[in-house]
């Protein structure tokens, strides 16, 4: 599966706990990063800086959904499911 045009979904849900240029303390989940361009693409894809934990991420039916709204509700409850008790 290849990245579907204008979603930008892990870019917003996802969040990041490692330095990102720019972002010295990454993000939290649910904030857009601040290298989302406004197409939905990541202006620092092949970037050296870029964070492995982007790298990592795969697009595939099962993080992604059929549409841009699934893959947020998708990675959203992944944060959900995965975030440090309070």
């Amino acid at each position: 599966m290849a990245c579907r045009a204008g979603c930008g979904a892990c870019c917003i849900a996802a969040s990041i706990s490692s330095p990102i240029p720019g972002m010295p303390q990454g993000k939290p989940a649910g904030q857009p990063c601040i290298h989302l361009t406004p197409d939905a693409r990541c202006a620092i894809y092949r970037h050296p800086d870029r964070p492995a934990c982007c790298d990592a991420l795969k697009p595939a039916p099962e993080l992604c959904g059929a549409t841009r709204e699934d893959a947020l509700a998708i990675i959203t409850e992944l944060e959900r499911l995965t975030a440090p008790a309070a």
